[in-house]
């Protein structure tokens, strides 16, 4: 989580550039890329928290799915807002490239973290009928709940 979170910081760096580029405040087209980019920044410091800095090595998948969701929601508007608004609102090549890649991460986060979070809604499915079902499904077969005969006689 670690490396995510140095690829954002990187990102956000290189945005600073932008926000802080002259021709900005020439347009409601240029303001809305500020928009864009406060939003990500917003989202980038909600992930931070869910990993507690980079301290926490466990996420709830749910909670990591939903945020790189809305990340990468984000990441899909500034790219077309980039594309649209490059030359008008002088924004660097960089930052478009940074911008590209860290969307494709992104992308890669979004697909790892609701995946897992699949896993976990089957996995609690299963568990939630077991139950219902008495919990038995056979000699140590289905669960934790079976029973398990000892061998008699000499061994």
């Amino acid at each position: 989580m670690t490396h995510i979170r140095s690829h954002i910081l990187a990102a956000l760096a290189v945005a600073g550039i932008f926000v802080s580029a002259p021709a900005f405040a020439q347009s409601s087209a240029c303001q809305e890329g500020q928009k864009i980019l406060q939003e990500r920044q917003g989202l980038i410091q909600q992930i931070n928290k869910l990993t507690n800095g980079g301290k926490n090595k466990k996420l709830d998948p749910r909670e990591a799915c939903t945020i790189f969701s809305k990340l990468v929601t984000n990441g899909a508007a500034g790219q077309k807002w980039m594309t649209d608004n490059k030359d008008w609102c002088q924004v660097p090549d960089q930052l478009v490239q940074s911008f590209s890649e860290d969307h494709k991460r992104s992308q890669q986060f979004k697909g790892q973290a609701c995946g897992a979070a699949a896993k976990m809604a089957e996995m609690e499915k299963r568990a939630k009928q077991q139950a219902q079902q008495g919990g038995a499904a056979g000699k140590m077969g289905g669960g934790l709940t079976g029973t398990l005969s000892v061998p008699k006689g000499a061994l």
